[in-house]
């Protein structure tokens, strides 16, 4: 059986960092950081004659900022390992009495977070609170990326999945200047466009994102929005639910709960 040049550079580099490839499985390393207890699932009862809409729920009151989710997506992805490439990271927001807002994400998160306290930025401040918020692609429905895209390497899948065509993409950066959540980065060794496709080769076989099965608290929740008994249904029907800068107009498709106006 033939194997594909990227393949190739996926398990070369996961054979690098010693670990074990089982197809159909994950590997060992992301075994070990996805959470047992996991419940979720992504239902597939649905007819064929009507596509999913699938829909990403980020609950940061739940967010421990631990960044498994960021470690389980570079393994899962065969993401480079350098911090600024990411396809998800996880950012803590420190608020003071004033109002004044400061950010931070060391290493995407991938590492966690220390203490507030240990932060010499946050020692002097006073009735400060703290939170994290967990980014990725929010999946938008009216996309800059894909107005800006020269040669329509970037697309909508039916679910309304925006993914990059790595045979097409020339690598202008177009795409990645025209996001306004930072959510592109240019594959250093392929030199296309990479970003977040909320594991669509996971979730078209009826499997959960590798930030979802990793998440040790549940504060990442993914499904299908069109089932009323999803779980992200019931969630959007029960708690209040904003998105990220919605002024642009861009129609993203990931809500969070409990998302502090500081940020939006």
């Amino acid at each position: 059986m033939g194997i594909t040049r990227r393949d190739f550079i996926r398990v070369g580099g996961l054979g690098l960092l010693g670990l074990t490839i089982i197809p159909g499985r994950i590997p060992t390393a992301l075994q070990d950081i996805v959470s047992p207890g996991t419940n979720q699932q992504v239902r597939t009862s649905r007819s064929d004659s009507k596509a999913s809409r699938w829909r990403f729920v980020v609950d940061i009151r739940k967010c421990i900022g631990c960044g498994r989710c960021v470690k389980a997506c570079k393994l899962e992805n065969d993401v480079p390992l350098q911090p600024e490439y990411n396809r998800t990271w996880v950012e803590r927001y420190v608020v003071n009495d004033s109002g004044e807002v400061f950010v931070d994400s060391p290493n995407a998160g991938i590492d966690g977070f220390s203490a507030d306290y240990l932060n010499t930025k946050y020692q002097n401040l006073k009735a400060r609170k703290s939170f994290f918020v967990p980014k990725l692609c929010n999946q938008c429905q009216r996309t800059p990326c894909i107005q800006v895209c020269p040669v329509g390497a970037t697309y909508h899948t039916k679910e309304g999945i925006v993914l990059v065509d790595r045979k097409a993409c020339i690598g202008c950066r177009y795409c990645i200047q025209a996001c306004p959540y930072g959510a592109r980065f240019l594959d250093p060794r392929l030199k296309v466009a990479d970003k977040c496709t909320w594991c669509y080769h996971r979730i078209t076989r009826g499997l959960l994102p590798a930030c979802v099965e990793a998440c040790p608290v549940g504060a990442r929740v993914f499904g299908d929005i069109t089932d009323p008994e999803s779980t992200v249904s019931s969630m959007t029907r029960e708690e209040p639910t904003a998105v990220l800068k919605p002024d642009l107009g861009t129609e993203p498709s990931v809500d969070y709960i409990g998302l502090d106006k500081v940020i939006r």
